[in-house]
């Protein structure tokens, strides 16, 4: 195999490029590339174009998706050695609209981003090299010119410009409520030349029919590539455990598509992070004809079952469970949507990769939803997901959108799409369900009543027949919902399948029925994060609330003249009404006063908010069995709902969020007159009892009570093991375990911004270094203090812990680790007190 991993770029007036010899990369002004890679970095790195993610510089990156882009590279090979082996040209990603050039000749077309592309080169290559491989990427709008696209009225969208439901390309791309208007062009997946002697094994995949303690039946399907009909191929597998011992095999004859049961004795099965081990079987798969062999295949495969239990709720007549079964164990999945870690995505790499994964189970999640706007994630994530034991809710690419049904090419673009990502993906033990599409139903049902328009939604074809054929042929053991959010008399209902939570930060009232719409209403009291607990939901797919990011990501990325509150760089990095932040801000924190106060005060309001909210879904265990936060991560560096900032800084809420998603929870539920629920909420799969001490906590020191409570719950349940009163606006509800059994939890009886706090209280510090690359901080308070929290100008340091409170007496160690060494001098300690 030959990887082409070094190009060169130049741009064109539209339709330029042929007249001046670029298909055969001549003439001067070519710039370096590398694939995978992207247009506007390389532009960048040429000194061509200013960043389009500093100062104010998206808008004058524009004229990028309007020019004719040629990539070109050199390559030798010799020709075919036998009349069986097979030269192939692989394109793995092409963005988007291509035509393939191999020695000036055309040998193909792409405009698919979603697909991979192969061309058979044997015959041109039959001459003498080097060769010249070239592409042009045509823009989009030239390729769209005059087609018309249907839009809902009751929504002001970019698909109208754009048009981006008619192409298959990152629909995110075009812009987002959180995202640039940057559509990619270019090699944005790797490029390879594969010589291989026809058949060859095209795809295996691995599913889990049944497990128990004392044996598990899985299937293994085997599909041939070329020549793939010939007779007499005969296929040997094996099966061998995390520790390299072959626990099953067979040998059966293959042609075309092929599948094989095994019994394995005592399986370790795959969980989850939070709810045990991640063993990964070897899968390996040598095809053969005779003696000789043809090809080899191999996969790391997990043991496991997963179904969604959909039945009636007998407790809350009228609903539905939803709720994910892991190897017969009910879950709560707790995890974020994930949305593509760069607006250039063809340069996010391993590094970057496999922070995000390790940090999200670090956080004691399970789950992650890629969301349908973005791409297919590449083989890491999936693997990484495996490894990290987090389940993946895999939605195909569709989003926000009416998708064209009338058009055969395109119906036949996206069953080529679908077709090979889920041959790619089925594989991995993480995949937990397919998902068809984000929103598509929920806002065309919104649209309808709010606009009274009765137009049909176009995609469904897609939704409702063609991918769930496509499964039931390649993919049959693992669920399928038609979209996110689907269940109940309407779309976004709260009595069946998964709701997209929006009640909070757009302000949707709910109406009679208890579904979520209504007239939007931005006041504080429309958008305040108390409205979570108003949410009866079975499974809530979406909720958020925006911050900012880190002080120092915003220095490393904006303009020295906008680093202030209100300046013209700051509002163009967030793409939502700025208002609806600060009209959650104005009850909690008051509003900020300068950009540091904006900081501070927009990630008190994310962190407590999302607290707020994981707690109550918690506390609805098992009627509501999932949680997964709007959104985990940035593609830019901006104003947004993510946990962590696209410069990798975590924001106070993934701390927040770590501590409400542990296995055990704690949680104080706030009634009225003055009165609190103590509930204990638990998601292991075994029954808990112990011991839980209650304080109402001064302020300056000491309690006005304290109440040790035992408690007894069962496995994936949640119940009220406490009740009294706490009136004082000046104290701190606190719970804790004398054991550690669950995370220290409180409940503030006023907002920060009036809370009596000792003012220029801080915590008293000692450090101590424990390695070279770590440093310990052990902390300790005189007084209550609020949002104490490490930080760095480096973005790369971690720390084991941060913003939390800390009531007066109390002591806490805090690790910040940073590869190539961290010096005392990186780090700042802060509180809210000496703001």
């Amino acid at each position: 195999m030959q990887e082409l991993d070094r190009w060169r770029l130049k741009g064109f007036d539209i339709g330029a490029g042929l007249a001046q010899g670029a298909e055969r990369g001549g003439g001067d002004g070519w710039i370096d590339a590398d694939a995978p890679g992207d247009t506007y970095l390389a532009l960048v790195a040429a000194g061509r174009l200013a960043h389009p993610f500093k100062a104010r510089n998206e808008t004058a990156a524009a004229w990028v998706r309007d020019r004719e882009w040629w990539w070109t590279t050199n390559f030798e090979t010799s020709a075919a050695k036998t009349v069986n082996e097979r030269i192939t040209l692989v394109f793995d990603g092409l963005d988007t609209f291509a035509t393939i050039y191999l020695d000036g000749a055309v040998i193909g077309h792409a405009d698919n981003m979603f697909r991979s592309y192969a061309f058979d080169i044997g015959e041109p290559l039959a001459g003498a090299g080097p060769h010249t491989l070239a592409i042009r990427f045509d823009p989009p709008a030239e390729v769209m010119a005059g087609r018309e696209t249907p839009v809902w009225p009751a929504f002001v969208d970019r698909v109208t410009v754009s048009r981006r439901n008619l192409m298959r390309k990152a629909q995110f791309g075009w812009g987002w409520d959180w995202g640039p208007d940057l559509p990619t062009v270019g090699v944005w997946k790797p490029v390879r030349i594969e010589r291989r002697t026809t058949p060859t094994i095209a795809n295996l995949n691995f599913a889990t029919l049944s497990a128990s303690p004392d044996q598990a039946s899985v299937r293994v399907t085997i599909e041939l590539g070329d020549a793939g009909a010939r007779l007499g191929l005969r296929a040997d597998i094996v099966l061998m455990d995390p520790d390299g011992v072959q626990v099953a095999t067979a040998e059966t004859a293959v042609a075309g598509a092929t599948s094989v049961d095994l019994r394995v004795p005592a399986p370790r099965l795959w969980w989850t992070a939070d709810l045990g081990g991640q063993p990964l079987y070897t899968l390996q798969v040598r095809l053969r004809d005779g003696e000789t062999v043809l090809d080899e295949r191999s996969h790391r495969v997990g043991i496991r079952t997963i179904v969604i239990d959909t039945r009636p709720d007998p407790d809350e007549p009228g609903a539905d469970f939803f709720t994910f079964v892991l190897n017969g164990a009910p879950i709560f999945a707790k995890g974020v949507c994930w949305v593509p870690a760069s607006s250039f995505v063809g340069v996010t790499d391993e590094v970057q990769y496999r922070d995000l994964i390790t940090r999200a189970a670090g956080a004691n999640m399970n789950m992650i939803r890629i969301w349908g706007g973005g791409v297919y994630e590449p083989d890491l994530f999936y693997d990484l997901c495996d490894q990290e034991g987090l389940l993946v809710w895999q939605d195909f690419m569709f989003a926000c959108a009416n998708y064209p049904e009338d058009d055969p090419v395109f119906v036949e673009n996206v069953r080529q799409e679908v077709e090979e990502q889920v041959r790619r993906l089925r594989v991995h033990a993480c995949i937990a369900v397919w998902c068809g599409n984000n929103e598509n139903q929920a806002m065309h049902d919104f649209n309808n009543r709010v606009a009274g328009a009765g137009a049909a939604l176009q995609g469904l074809l897609y939704y409702d027949r063609l991918i769930p054929e496509i499964l039931a042929d390649l993919d049959p053991t693992t669920p399928y919902r038609t979209s996110s959010p689907i269940g109940g008399p309407v779309p976004n209902s709260m009595r069946a399948g998964d709701v997209h939570n929006w009640t909070v930060w757009h302000g949707i009232p709910l109406i009679p029925d208890q579904d979520m719409l209504g007239d939007f209403d931005r006041s504080p009291a429309g958008v305040a994060y108390t409205r979570y607990a108003e949410d009866n939901a079975r499974f809530v797919s979406e909720f958020g609330i925006q911050a900012a990011p880190a002080m120092q990501t915003l220095r490393r990325w904006m303009a020295a003249e906008d680093l202030e509150l209100g300046s013209q760089g700051l509002l163009e990095r967030v793409k939502d009404v700025a208002d609806k932040l600060s009209a959650m801000m104005l009850p909690v924190t008051g509003l900020p006063r300068t950009l540091d106060d904006y900081v501070d005060f927009s990630q008190w309001t994310q962190a407590e908010g999302l607290k707020f909210g994981i707690e109550h879904y918690r506390r609805r265990t098992p009627h509501c069995s999932g949680a997964l936060i709007w959104q985990y991560n940035d593609c830019w560096p901006c104003v947004s709902w993510s946990l962590i900032d696209y410069d990798g800084v975590a924001k106070a809420s993934l701390h927040a969020v770590t501590r409400a998603f542990a296995p055990v929870l704690a949680s104080f539920k706030p009634l009225e007159d003055g009165e609190f629920e103590l509930w204990i909420t638990n998601d292991t799969r075994e029954a808990i009892s112990g011991q839980a001490l209650i304080d109402l906590a001064r302020l300056a020191g000491g309690a006005d009570w304290s109440e040790a409570v035992d408690y007894q719950v069962a496995a994936h349940t949640s119940v009220p093991v406490w009740r009294g009163k706490a009136h004082a606006v000046d104290r701190v509800l606190t719970v804790r375990s004398p054991t550690e059994a669950f995370v220290a939890n409180r409940y503030l009886l006023a907002p920060i911004s009036t809370l009596a706090l000792t003012p220029g209280a801080r915590p008293a510090v000692k450090i101590r270094r424990i390695g070279s690359d770590v440093l310990q901080f052990d902390l300790s308070a005189d007084a209550y203090l609020a949002f104490v929290h490490l930080a760095s100008d480096r973005p790369d340091l971690r720390f084991s812990d941060n913003y939390f409170d800390m009531a007066a007496g109390e002591t806490k160690s805090i690790t910040v680790s940073g590869i190539g060494g961290v010096e005392l001098s990186e780090i700042t300690v802060s509180c809210w007190n000496a703001r």
